[in-house]
């Protein structure tokens, strides 16, 4: 018993790659990032460990590493297991069983863990952005996400592997960041903001007049560019993290400036990468471009006249209070590039090619559309060339688990669930753990993906004790919900993991999913496949499906040939058509449309080896999304491809 209590009061444990290239050590941008974070936080809640993938030490990376920040050593064959499951950075909590992982569920920890350590940290409070949401929306649904957490670091890293190359243009994220930074921002409250603007600009075009030169106040600070120097914005937005040596604008604006209609108030500009305030955002960013101008200054210096508001923005940062103390500590030297201070005009917002941007946000995901008609005449076209939906009977409509004899915290009447509610869920559960029992052997690993509080993993842990559960939910308040419920029932064969679906790399044998919303249908059965496993999935939110940038819609050859996009969508958005209070008609319509969006999805498996089946849950009142998808791989171990892409992955 003691030593359980001693192994729950150690410290959370952070775990950062290291990469080992010709002998030499160095820390990837990811983890340069995160020790930065730590540093400006002054964070010391966690045990560090650099992980290495061949036998070395971090003597070499001691300059790079924060002052006082004590860290381990560990080789990539020795880590935990929910760790080693993951891509690095991840955080492993006390008990062992919680993994947070991936760049951006990291870096937002720490700061939670430093506003724990610390509650009177406002300008650590502020890094979480408005309303706490900067970075939160996962990278596989967030576009702005994306290129943070995943484009600009990429690209910085692909640039520093030959950074001599003379033909290399501007990597397309760098250029996506640097047109974002030339629009206009847009804050709540902005009108009085731009009054206060509008009016400086009124008094210091008084005093640049013949009669006001010479007035106190109105020099400027010797070798200080226009550039970089204290304008309103950047004066706002350091108020903001309560530093005493900013003055605070609280004179009202006369009456003449009140006037003014909002439409004519001059726009503010970008201080910041997400508008006025510094955020996570730059955090992330900053360790990215330092390298990257660093890199251009010694190989291409003439390409830094491209970089004009990503310039001003690199200044604006080095005017944060602790973000030059944090930067030496990790062996950043910031610097202006000499391009600031020089009188070499650089591109306008206009100069960036739109283009690039449409290329960039193409890469992404399809411009939503307005879609117009019924899903009749696509319905039509099909059947008239042999495409219906067909379900699949149900092996066992009747099967049920005990739910009077199971423990209160499985059953989902516990919690805020209405009783109506609650015996849907119940209906719902017993339909996939019904076919999942089918699947299972004993020494599986099941995964619940998108496993929210966990009604489904915590059921499934409870059922199948020979199995490893393991649940992967990117949202933190649900996920320790779900850890909360498993330890009061004692499970010990469940693992908790805070991360997207991409940063899971683990190897498993059957993948589930409880009414994955619109495409993260797709992305799991995506990972599944990769990782050779069967899968169990219940598809919903049909409407929100949308092209991404890993699949477009239809995916089938077979449905493409024959049904455009658009016509797609349209059967798609129909699919949700299926609630209990619409006409008889237009649910069984909204029902073929469902069949064949997942006939859709299945014959996409198919083509990987799969025997697939779609089916309806029993009873169809379960719910209005009452499809579920099975999935068999016969002649392959889903474990054995899982080792497989797990060992690709490593030596990548």
């Amino acid at each position: 018993m003691k030593h359980t209590e001693e192994k729950q009061q150690q410290p959370p444990s952070l775990f950062l790659k290291v990469c080992c290239q010709n002998e030499e050590s160095r820390l990837p941008l990811h983890t340069s990032i995160t020790l930065f974070l730590l540093s400006y936080c002054e964070c010391k809640s966690f045990k560090v460990f650099l992980v290495f993938n061949k036998p070395a030490s971090s003597q070499s990376l001691r300059s790079q590493l924060p002052e006082g920040l004590e860290v381990s050593d560990i080789q990539l064959e020795d880590l935990p297991r929910l760790v080693d499951s993951c891509r690095l950075p991840a955080v492993l909590d006390e008990t062992g069983m919680l993994c947070r992982a991936g760049l951006a569920v990291v870096l937002r920890h720490i700061i939670n863990k430093a506003l724990e350590a610390e509650p009177s940290r406002k300008d650590v409070l502020a890094l979480l952005g408005f309303k706490k949401t900067c970075l939160k929306a996962c990278a596989e649904v967030s576009k702005w996400t994306r290129l943070c957490e995943i484009g600009i670091p990429s690209a910085v890293e692909e640039h520093l592997k030959d950074p001599t190359n003379q033909y290399q243009q501007l990597p397309l994220s760098i250029l996506t960041l640097e047109w974002r930074l030339a629009e206009p921002v847009k804050v709540h409250n902005d009108d009085k903001i731009r009054r206060q603007k509008l009016q400086e600009q009124r008094r210091n075009k008084k005093n640049e007049s013949p009669e006001g030169k010479g007035k106190p106040g109105t020099e400027s600070k010797p070798g200080q560019s226009p550039q970089v120097s204290h304008g309103l914005e950047l004066r706002t937005a350091l108020a903001k993290l309560s530093v005493d040596s900013v003055p605070t604008l609280t004179t009202r604006e006369n009456s003449e400036i009140r006037k003014v209609k909002t439409t004519d108030l001059p726009p503010l500009k970008h201080v910041f990468a997400e508008g006025l305030y510094f955020t996570l955002t730059d955090v992330v960013l900053l360790p990215c471009i330092y390298q990257y101008l660093c890199s251009l200054q010694a190989h291409a210096a003439s390409s830094l006249h491209q970089l004009t508001y990503l310039l001003r923005w690199y200044g604006c940062v080095q005017e944060v209070p602790g973000v030059l103390r944090a930067s030496k500590e990790c062996g950043m030297a910031l610097s202006i590039p000499h391009v600031l201070t020089s009188s070499l005009p650089g591109p306008s917002a206009e100069d960036i090619s739109t283009s690039l941007l449409e290329q960039e946000e193409g890469q992404e995901m399809t411009e939503q559309l307005h879609f117009v008609g019924g899903p009749r005449p696509t319905l039509t076209k099909l059947q008239e060339n042999g495409i219906e939906a067909v379900f699949a009977p149900h092996p066992c409509p009747a099967w049920t688990l005990p739910w009077d004899s199971l423990p209160e915290a499985i059953n989902p009447t516990e919690g805020k669930m209405s009783n109506i509610r609650a015996v849907r869920k119940r209906q719902q559960l017993n339909n996939l753990v019904a076919m999942v029992t089918e699947l299972a052997k004993p020494g599986y690993t099941v995964v619940d993906f998108c496993s929210g509080t966990g009604h489904l993993g915590i059921v499934l842990a409870h059922t199948l004790p020979d199995c490893q559960v393991i649940l992967i939910e990117n949202k933190e308040e649900s996920l320790v919900r779900a850890q909360s419920r498993g330890a009061e029932l004692g499970l010990k064969n469940i693992g908790f993991i805070q991360a997207n679906l991409d940063y899971y790399t683990g190897s498993f044998h059957i993948g589930v999913a409880l009414h994955a919303c619109g495409v993260a249908t797709d992305m799991v059965m995506e990972h599944c496949i990769q990782a050779g496993a069967a899968f169990v999935i219940s598809p919903c939110c049909y409407g929100f499906i949308q092209n991404a940038i890993k699949f477009t819609f239809p995916k089938s050859s077979c449905i493409h040939c024959l049904s455009l996009f658009q016509e797609h969508m349209i059967l798609c958005r129909f699919a949700d058509q299926t609630a209990v209070q619409l006409p008889p008609g237009r649910r069984l319509i909204g029902k073929q449309c469902m069949g064949l969006v997942d006939l859709d999805r299945s014959w996409v498996a198919e083509t990987h080896g799969y025997s697939v089946q779609v089916m309806t849950m029993e009873p169809e009142s379960c719910s209005p999304k009452n499809n579920m998808l099975v999935g068999r791989l016969p002649h392959k171990s889903g474990l054995e491809v899982g080792a497989r892409q797990q060992e690709a992955l490593v030596h990548n």
